[in-house]
């Protein structure tokens, strides 16, 4: 295994550029009073979206703020890998399991951790995982010793581009369970941190198998967590802006418990019970995607199911109800069902909504200072368990308001009323003609003519889905849990937020008419997105059994939902 290969002075000079470019500090609460801390923090613009802040011990004099970089590009949507080498520069450690795991972002939340896989490295090797990750993921790892005692954690931020991460071991890890991670960006793969990028570098402690993630190096002996090719080690430590601040910040915090009760079995057992360890080798690359589809039954937590009693393995619409409930969009019932064929109502495909598309407003809630409960929908109080998605997704465009009109929650809609939803806020156009498009369907004369467009739009970007006859809309029929599921996943699909499935139930994945042609692969249509597509998420109290999702469209433009 050859060493990251960059100077000593150079490595220098860049933290030198990192430390010079510190604002003006201000005052933060102690990492922990147990050990002491007290700090400072000052923020550094980075190159990506990312920020970064300093943390530093408030004896540092306060300085003028400069920006590291002049350019900023946003990170936004993304895909990203990274490196992971694992150092112990007192040479006395041979080999070292690493216990891998992602905490995916959504939106303005982070998903549940997922296993990603044992690995057993030797001291100095370094192991590529691509594919599969977005900026902003998080990635933990749990380290080990080779008699499975747990012996160090790290948390990094996946960031805009190809990302470099160097764990570095204290002189004994069985004894001293400190860990310094230290990453950049490394676009061009060579193993180093690219000039003129922020290097985050930072130290994680262990107690009693609680971490806690340090402010500065000054209790304990840098020297023995200095590699050669990296930065010099700093009495400051260097975080991303996640890190130090907002909702899921790790350094402000106490000891943070490393195995929770609520995380996957597989996350909490001794290396190889459960899952082989994998043997890394020099310049072994692993698949990330692949990884999380082959431990999906394994990594979701103990309190996410994915798999019901009522959706069995070939059962037409599993793949988008698993998939959608593991990104916790959907959830079952208490007895362990997901009853596919049970209605949806109103109220509950807002709340999916709510969770399956991004949060972006696009009118307000509140009308002539009235609430938007009394000014838009009268029967949905503040006691509602939807009452938060409704006026949510009613900001993000859908259910457009009536004066003195009821919102009917407990409604059941039609497979008419979801489709309208979807390709009113996905606000999709037709290439070709609107009845050649349709004529697809065996059924295309019961479509009302104000919606034609708008379902030819979807047809054209495969997300209409028909069971079980592919060429038969049913407008107006109930749509079940199922065929919500399906449809709302194919609309998240068009959308490039999730991977395409392929079923023969998708209308798109046969011959569509367009132009008087036939189409017959759906990718080559790229879709038309609204510019302000996209819809939070968040926690939601609801009835059993009813929907956690993200997104929105406006699904009433003068139609009474369910009305036959």
């Amino acid at each position: 295994m050859k060493y990251i290969n960059q100077s000593y002075f150079a490595q220098i000079s860049k933290f030198v550029l990192a430390v010079t470019s510190v604002a003006i500090f201000s005052p933060i609460a102690s990492a922990s009073a147990a050990l002491g801390f007290s700090t400072t923090i000052a923020q550094i613009s980075d190159n990506s979206s990312t920020g970064q802040q300093l943390l530093a011990d408030k004896k540092v004099e306060r300085r003028s703020r400069t920006q590291v970089s002049s350019s900023k590009v946003s990170a936004k949507g993304k895909k990203t890998g990274f490196s992971l080498a694992i150092w112990q520069p007192a040479n006395n450690f041979s080999e070292v399991i690493a216990r891998v795991s992602v905490k995916s972002k959504s939106d303005n939340n982070y998903l549940q951790e997922r296993f990603l896989g044992d690995y057993k490295y030797k001291i100095k090797q370094k192991a590529k995982f691509v594919k599969g990750l977005k900026a902003s993921d998080r990635i933990v790892v749990r380290l080990y010793n080779t008699q499975n005692r747990f012996i160090g954690y790290s948390e990094f931020e996946c960031l805009s581009a190809n990302t470099t991460v160097n764990l570095i071991l204290s002189a004994k890890p069985n004894e001293y369970q400190v860990v310094r991670t230290v990453y950049g960006v490394d676009a061009d793969q060579d193993g180093t941190i690219d000039a003129g990028k922020t290097t985050y570098d930072y130290f994680t402690q262990v107690r009693n198998q609680r971490v806690i993630f340090l402010s500065s190096s000054q209790t304990f002996q840098g020297n023995q967590f200095q590699v050669e090719g990296l930065s010099p080690i700093s009495a400051s430590s260097v975080y991303p802006l996640s890190f130090t601040q907002g909702e899921f910040a790790l350094v402000r915090q106490s000891f943070i418990n490393v195995f929770s009760s609520d995380l996957a079995e597989v996350l909490q057992a001794n290396p190889g019970s459960l899952v082989q360890v994998t043997e890394v080798s020099d310049n072994s690359s692993y698949d990330i995607s692949q990884m999380l589809k082959n431990y999906r039954k394994i990594s979701m937590s103990r309190s996410l199911q994915v798999g019901f009693s009522d959706v069995s393995v070939n059962y037409w619409a599993k793949s988008f109800i698993t998939k959608l409930t593991a990104m916790e969009i959907l959830e079952g019932f208490p007895d362990g069902t997901f009853r596919p064929d049970a209605p949806i109502t109103r109220a509950q495909f807002a709340a999916m909504l709510r969770k399956a598309f991004a949060k972006g407003k696009i009118r307000q809630a509140m009308s002539n200072d009235k609430p938007l409960r009394v000014y838009a929908f009268k029967d949905v109080s503040t006691q509602n368990w939807a009452y938060n998605a409704i006026s949510e997704v009613y900001q993000m465009g859908f259910f457009n308001p009536v004066v003195d009109k009821d919102f009917n929650p407990s409604q059941k809609l039609s497979r008419l009323d979801i489709l309208v939803a979807l390709a009113q806020r996905l606000n999709y156009q037709t290439s070709g003609s609107t009845d050649a498009i349709l004529s697809v369907y065996s059924d295309a004369n019961t479509i009302p003519r104000e919606y034609r467009s708008l379902i030819a739009a979807l047809t054209q970007r495969g997300i209409v889905v028909n069971y079980p006859n592919v060429n038969l809309l049913n407008a107006e029929q109930i749509a079940t849990r199922s065929e919500v599921s399906a449809l709302l996943y194919q609309a998240l699909s068009s959308t490039g937020k999730v991977a395409n499935i392929s079923s023969e139930y998708v209308v798109g994945q046969q011959q569509v008419a367009v132009d008087g042609q036939t189409e017959t692969s759906r990718e080559r249509i790229k879709p038309r997105r609204h510019c302000n597509q996209g819809i939070g998420n968040g926690a939601e109290g609801c009835d059993p059994g009813n929907s956690h999702p993200h997104g929105g469209s406006n699904d009433e433009g003068g139609r009474t939902p369910g009305n036959r």
